[in-house]
């Protein structure tokens, strides 16, 4: 420890509750017992394992130590303590879960959801540390722009950030837009005028929706990419340009590349990194910090709450727009509201306000797939959601036999049969099952 204090990295004990603490695991034998212990650990903590053996791990034993939950694996040769690539790591894990915190990066992206904060993690961290060309991915109204205007603020930008928007650009135009023109270039073109490329200069270059680009115009864009030069139509000067890429699409470009309708070498060039951003199905814990976030842009001050009515409507709507389509449906919401107090029901939009929840929704059909993935048969998981739809009735109706049985459309009879059954077969139920079995009615 004397070589890791000399290096300036504080040994504590972390304390319990304590978040988002960096750890170190010395261990002699990637085992069976290390790699239990390592989950409790990983859940509170960025942890770094180190072999202190003078043996380095196996890579079977690598992979099986990142899948504990490790962000990293290094090796003390025997009789030596090299503290320079913990001291390395440590100070980029930190440097990184201050960004995090930053008001540049939780000004607009907002959520907590482990989704999102896992995907920010990445964004950040190539965002700040690198200048690799990035693409994002993902469905319509997911973020994909937030995401590339946060990588020009932390990447230490001098120029601006440009987008193009590629499903403007149109084969006679497309030169001028992304390389600019010589005056007399063309019919129209009065004056000179810079492109995309030059105006990116020392900044970030968005291209939007980049898998609409036509082949054509795939293969201009890929030499001036590959060379970072280009001229300007109607010239014949090279100009030079320095600017980091980043693309977005919401296409999935490797099937594209697959069918021919996106070039495969144009494909690797840009995708450097590469990141997905979750539909907001997949962020259900965001929904309500997100429509509160909306709501005090549109306010410009403390937003008022939002009736338990209203939280319920905002929580079991569907977002097929994600989260596009949730800030349209607060501002709906917001100009509705009128006079002090919380946004009550009657702010809904009236074609909604009455709309019971699709069911079965996304939730209960993904919680299905993963009963289908673990090898469940039909006959468990009816049985599982049928014990469920059993203990909610009989919890609302406060053990009631007879009113939780018309509830459910049976007879006393066939729920009380079915209650003593499921009391049985309770104890043998396993933890591994995607559909919990309830506890003994």
């Amino acid at each position: 420890m004397s070589a890791l204090k000399q290096a300036q990295v504080t040994i504590a004990r972390r304390h319990e509750g304590e978040e988002d603490a960096a750890g170190i695991v010395l261990f002699a034998e990637a085992d069976a017992a290390l790699l239990r212990a390592l989950p409790a650990l990983c859940c509170h903590a960025r942890v770094l394992a180190i072999a202190a053996c003078g043996q380095s791990p196996s890579c079977a034993q690598q992979r099986a130590l990142m899948a504990a939950g490790v962000l990293d694996v290094l090796l003390w040769p025997a009789g030596s303590v090299d503290a320079g690539p913990v001291l390395a790591r440590l100070q980029r894990w930190q440097a990184v879960a201050q960004l995090l915190t930053s008001s540049a990066v939780r000004r607009q992206l907002v959520g907590d959801s482990a989704a999102w904060s896992a995907l920010l993690h990445q964004v950040v961290e190539m965002a700040a540390f690198s200048q690799a060309s990035m693409l994002i991915t993902g469905e319509t109204g997911t973020g994909k722009d937030l995401l590339a205007q946060l990588v020009h603020r932390l990447g230490n930008c001098s120029g601006g950030f440009i987008v193009l928007d590629c499903t403007t650009l149109s084969p006679e135009l497309a030169g001028s837009e992304l390389f600019g023109h010589e005056r007399g270039a063309f019919t129209g073109a009065a004056a000179a005028r810079d492109g995309a490329f030059a105006l990116a200069d020392g900044g970030v270059l968005f291209l939007d929706e980049v898998g609409e680009l036509p082949l054509p115009l795939q293969a201009q864009l890929l030499r001036a990419i590959q060379e970072r030069k280009y001229k300007r139509v109607g010239g014949n000067t090279w100009q030079p340009t320095q600017f980091r890429l980043v693309c977005a699409t919401n296409r999935e470009l490797e099937d594209e590349v697959a069918r021919g309708a996106f070039r495969a070498d144009l494909y690797y060039r840009i995708a450097g990194w590469r990141c997905q951003t979750p539909p907001l199905r997949e962020r259900q814990d965001d929904i309500l910090p997100l429509a509160r976030h909306f709501l005090a842009e549109l306010a410009q001050q403390e937003p008022p709450p939002l009736d338990a009515a209203v939280l319920e409507y905002l929580l079991l709507r569907d977002y097929p727009g994600n989260v596009r389509e949730l800030r349209q449906t607060v501002t709906r919401i917001w100009h509705r509201h009128c006079g002090p107090g919380p946004i009550t029901i009657g702010a809904l939009p009236p074609e909604e306000r009455l709309l019971a929840p699709a069911w079965p929704d996304q939730h209960f059909e993904a919680a299905v797939r993963r009963a289908l993935a673990q090898g469940c048969k039909l006959s468990h998981i009816t049985r599982c959601a049928a014990d469920v739809a059993i203990r909610l009735v009989l919890a609302e109706e406060h053990g009631n036999n007879q009113r939780a049985a018309a509830r459910l459309g049976v007879t006393d009879r066939a729920l009380q049969i079915r209650r003593k059954a499921a009391a049985c077969t309770a104890q043998a139920a396993t933890a591994a099952t995607p559909l919990a079995t309830p506890a003994a009615l």
